[in-house]
């Protein structure tokens, strides 16, 4: 099929092409965040299959008196924002791409506990593959409201074309450069999705 060959194409060539960049990043992530350099976790991919997604590390293991790990806000450093607001931090999920648990287009992997809180028109975003881009990426990322992500990513599913895909990776490429769509206050962090009883 053109787009996974496209996928294989694409996130072999990224992977190579800037394998000096991700070498200094994971070098930069040991030193000012310490080890492990990767985050993995477990995403829902097509149908809600679960596949361990990786990325960048951007987040210490700061933990409170109690033990516990503080809060994402707190063990969020500048660099780590820095990281997020570049997308840095994405660039191993190429990895993801090539294996073929992503693609480069898609919805954007969310949480495991996000599935049993979407509503049918909502659960239809996994009717394929996530991606390392969208179309609620070009169109907004993280200053759309949950819905308006959502009503994005399945119009993506009913229209989806590889000359779409096409648009959205320039589009993604000007928007990362511009660096639009990012809550510099945050890295790019986003509040927690409860469900919704809109759709």
């Amino acid at each position: 099929m053109l787009k996974r060959a496209f996928d294989i194409v694409f996130s072999a060539g990224w992977l190579i092409g800037f394998a000096p960049l991700l070498l200094v990043v994971a070098i930069l992530v040991r030193l000012k965040l310490g080890s492990p350099v990767l985050f993995v976790q477990e995403r829902p991919g097509l149908r809600a299959r679960p596949f361990r997604m990786v990325k960048f590390r951007t987040m210490t293991d700061e933990r409170g008196q109690d033990g516990e790990l503080l809060p994402d806000e707190q063990r969020l450093t500048p660099f780590g924002k820095f990281l997020r607001s570049s997308t840095l931090d994405e660039f191993p999920e190429m990895w993801n791409v090539l294996i073929g648990d992503m693609s480069v287009v898609g919805p954007r992997p969310l949480l495991m506990r996000y599935v049993s809180r979407y509503s049918p028109f909502q659960a239809r975003r996994m009717e394929v593959k996530p991606g390392v881009t969208g179309w609620a990426q070009v169109n907004g990322r993280n200053l759309l409201s949950w819905e308006e992500k959502f009503a994005l990513d399945v119009w993506y599913v009913d229209h989806r074309t590889f000359w779409l895909d096409m648009k959205i990776v320039v589009m993604t490429f000007f928007r990362v450069f511009a660096r639009t769509g990012i809550e510099a206050a945050t890295g790019g962090a986003v509040e927690e999705f409860w469900g919704s009883n809109k759709n």
